[in-house]
């Protein structure tokens, strides 16, 4: 099968294309034939490497654990060990590869059911939302999973006033919806070209930050989230009100199997959808790589994985 394949840290250009050896399932594990990834943040920043630490966790020199990026992923279900009992064959399903990553290619294999507390390492799969398409869900589990989990530990209450930092990103547009349906009213900080779209995702007002300092807006919140790791609690510390909470994505808790399937549901039932800024084909990985490290994307980058026939 052919793989996008990252052998040394660096610009877009260190990704390549290559024949690599279509894996097999084993018992408990289904082999799934990917229609769709994404490119993000979490991507770019084991390819650069950024921050530093990134080759402390992945290789000193070069990447070595992890050849084939892509965190997220859609398709369908080729083959399933003799042991699964969840899935069958033509199943459609979207999943969260984590860390073990794998979704710039055409196939991967994950475990039906992750052991315990090991899905950021094993990956996750469920069966896809049924109103969405692969690309669509494609950039749904690594996004939409952390918001979930942020959500979770600020403990958002209906009536509460939420800001979100980088309202218009891959996790801000999520974050945007998800505190929406908790009841918070929510203020957006994003850039001109972007107030409409989040608005258009439910927030209640927005701040250009292009045009003043959020942080001098007047007001108080009761949680202040930080989507896109460029503001800090001593920065915003005059937003807080009494008991205020300031949030970003660290320190979150466990991702669990009912995690996405609560996430498919929302999703279903119209609560949540994606915001997509541009669809690449997997041959222009470079070229989406090249896109998102300039920081400006409006929501998700999909890619498209376009099958050759004969793997």
């Amino acid at each position: 099968m052919k793989a996008v394949i990252t052998t040394k840290y660096g610009p877009p250009e260190v990704l390549k294309f290559k024949e690599v050896e279509k894996p097999d399932p084993k018992d408990y594990e289904v082999l799934i034939k990917i229609h769709a990834t994404s490119t993000h943040i979490g991507d770019t920043r084991i390819r650069k490497p950024d921050p530093w630490a990134v080759r402390l966790m992945f290789g000193l020199f070069r990447p070595k654990r992890t050849p084939i990026l892509g965190m997220e992923l859609a398709g369908e279900i080729e083959k399933a060990g003799k042991d699964v009992k969840m899935f069958k064959k033509g199943d459609s399903v979207f999943a969260f590869a984590g860390f073990g990553f794998g979704g710039y290619a055409e196939y991967i294999c994950l475990p039906e059911k992750p052991e315990e507390g090991k899905i950021e390492k094993q990956g996750l799969v469920v069966l896809k939302p049924t109103n969405l398409t692969y690309e669509e869900a494609a950039t749904f589990p690594a996004g939409g999973l952390t918001i979930l989990k942020v959500f979770e530990k600020a403990n958002i209450q209906k009536g509460q006033k939420v800001l979100i930092y980088g309202a218009s990103g891959s996790l801000g547009t999520y974050a945007v919806q998800m505190a929406k349906y908790h009841g918070a009213k929510v203020t957006g900080v994003c850039s001109t070209s972007n107030l409409e779209l989040v608005k258009s995702l439910g927030a209640d007002s927005v701040i250009d930050y292009t045009k003043s300092d959020f942080t001098k807006s007047g007001g108080t919140y009761d949680v202040i989230f930080d989507a896109v790791g460029k503001t800090s609690r001593s920065r915003c510390k005059g937003l807080l009100g009494k008991n205020g909470t300031f949030i970003n994505t660290n320190g979150l808790s466990k991702i669990k199997v009912e995690d996405l399937n609560f996430l498919k549901e929302l999703i279903e039932r119209g609560k949540l959808k994606p915001v997509i800024d541009r669809t690449y084909t997997i041959d222009q990985i470079v070229e989406a790589h090249r896109y998102v490290d300039k920081g400006h994307k409006k929501g998700n980058v999909a890619i498209t994985v376009v099958h050759d026939d004969k793997t």
